[in-house]
């Protein structure tokens, strides 16, 4: 049988009694668990990135990656209630198109959730080096190598403490990331209602002074509402984490949907208010300087107590990003060892808690080498490369299982599929082209190293692989 054929059944998707994981979620925690990976690093600091390459037309930016990501989240929606397992978009694919692009999207969702904890987790170090400093923490181990320091400490010591709450249990982790939750919308609200009273629409004039195409600019860097759209995409996923609870989800039908949809739909309006006051309430010329933009703005509007305030939230809250990818990570890294396609001992459940300890440790190891050697807007831009791969393999997985199987039972079904999928998969399309030429390069490396690693152990390892010699 050609390895192209090789697909899961999606009746045993799951794996065996064996490998399963805990069922311990509800809806609550999955919409908190969404949340909490979509609201972070993106709204304290990419809405000042994204101003300074739209102007306020960094408003049509959110507004643009927000209705590609909610094409793909109905997307999501729909495969994960109908394929109830874990692995998310790595699992989709391997139903619909086949072990060799089920690698691919695989390797692609471990590249964005190994970078978005390390970005985050980097992220999460600039708010929190004050704390570090006070405690006699010397220079050198506040920064990585690019920024003259020898390892970024904070940023290490935060990815493993993360990885030890996940390892603790998963229902224990998603109660912690609840009122963690809170804390960041709370501050949130408190940054909306300070700035109300200083907004001037005038502000939004003019709306696009760097157009609505990403072009190169003098120093060759992309600018326009397309280029700061590709950056912005990193602010909204987040939601796709949510699918890869769907095995240890109590009720799939019900609890996936509303996870999915409703953290996509609350943080799109979370962030299209806070980046509207945030330009009513200072020029976005002004503001995009700074590293973040809403404590910044807090403080020229006089402020500064309350502007302490949401910088600290920060630093507490900023660790739910951390946790519900390194979740993700975790589960990916699970189902593919499951499958075969990674070493089988990685799969192995722990009896007492329900999660796969060793892959979560190892998740936490590669954040934190990653976090402290590495620099946050490098992380970033290729993380969002691996996100809009997944996005299109989910897009086109949902094309396909509707023309290959259009009498299965859907328990929520995508509206207007035939408009939605292609949207997912144009849109992400357009700001794949639209990220820098450097960042589109390294995907194309990563995908080779990949590649060699698929055709040097997985494609003869996987379990449908040995099944196959098995009948030969």
């Amino acid at each position: 049988m050609s390895i192209w054929n090789r697909r899961k059944a999606i009746d045993t998707a799951g794996g065996d009694a064996a490998h399963a994981l805990k069922k311990t979620l509800s809806w609550y925690h999955l919409v908190a668990l969404g949340v909490g990976a979509i609201v972070g690093t993106g709204i304290y600091t990419l809405t000042g990135v994204g101003a300074g390459l739209a102007g306020p037309g960094v408003m049509l930016s959110f507004l643009i990656a927000g209705a590609v990501c909610a094409c793909a989240a109905l997307c999501y929606a729909e495969l994960s209630t109908m394929i109830p397992a874990s692995g998310s978009a790595y699992t989709y694919s391997y139903v619909a198109m086949g072990e060799p692009v089920a690698w691919f999207v695989g390797w692609s969702l471990i590249l964005e959730y190994t970078l978005v904890c390390a970005a985050v987790a980097v992220g999460w170090s600039a708010h929190a080096q004050g704390l570090f400093r006070m405690a006699g923490f010397p220079e050198i181990l506040l920064a990585g190598p690019h920024a003259g320091g020898l390892v970024n400490l904070p940023a290490v010591i935060i990815s493993f403490a993360v990885a030890g709450l996940l390892a603790l249990g998963t229902k224990e982790s998603a109660t912690v990331n609840m009122v963690l939750v809170v804390i960041k919308i709370t501050a949130l609200a408190v940054f909306v209602v300070l700035c109300l009273p200083a907004f001037d629409a005038s502000h939004f004039t003019p709306f696009m002074p760097q157009g609505f195409a990403a072009t190169a600019g003098p120093d060759g860097v992309k600018v326009g509402v397309m280029a700061a759209a590709s950056l912005i995409f990193f602010a909204f996923y987040g939601f796709d984490a949510v699918s890869t609870a769907a095995e240890e989800t109590k009720n799939p039908k019900r609890d996936l949907t509303i996870g999915i949809v409703g953290s996509m739909l609350a943080c799109t309006l979370i962030y299209m208010l806070v980046a509207a006051v945030a330009i009513g309430a200072s020029r976005a010329e002004v503001f995009s300087k700074s590293e973040a933009p809403l404590v910044f703005i807090l403080e020229s509007l006089k402020h500064p107590r309350m502007a302490q305030l949401v910088a600290l939230a920060a630093v507490v809250a900023l660790p739910t990003v951390i946790l519900a990818f390194m979740y993700g990570q975790s589960r990916i890294f699970f189902v593919m060892a499951r499958d075969g396609l990674l070493p089988p001992a990685l799969s192995r459940v722990n009896a007492k808690t329900g999660t796969p300890v060793l892959m979560t440790l190892l998740t936490g190891a590669l954040s934190a080498l990653l976090s402290g050697l590495l620099s946050l807007k490098d992380i970033a831009e290729l993380a969002n490369a691996g996100t809009l791969a997944a996005f299109i393999a989910v897009g086109l997985s949902v094309i396909i299982l509707r023309v290959r199987d259009p009498n299965r039972p859907r328990l929520f079904s995508t509206p207007l599929w035939q408009v939605v999928a292609p949207g997912a998969i144009l849109g992400c399309l357009y700001l794949f082209y639209s990220l820098p030429a450097k960042t589109q390069r390294y995907f194309l490396y990563a995908h080779l190293i990949g590649a060699a690693v698929y055709l040097l152990y997985g494609v003869r390892r996987s379990v449908l692989a040995r099944a196959e010699a098995g009948k030969a």
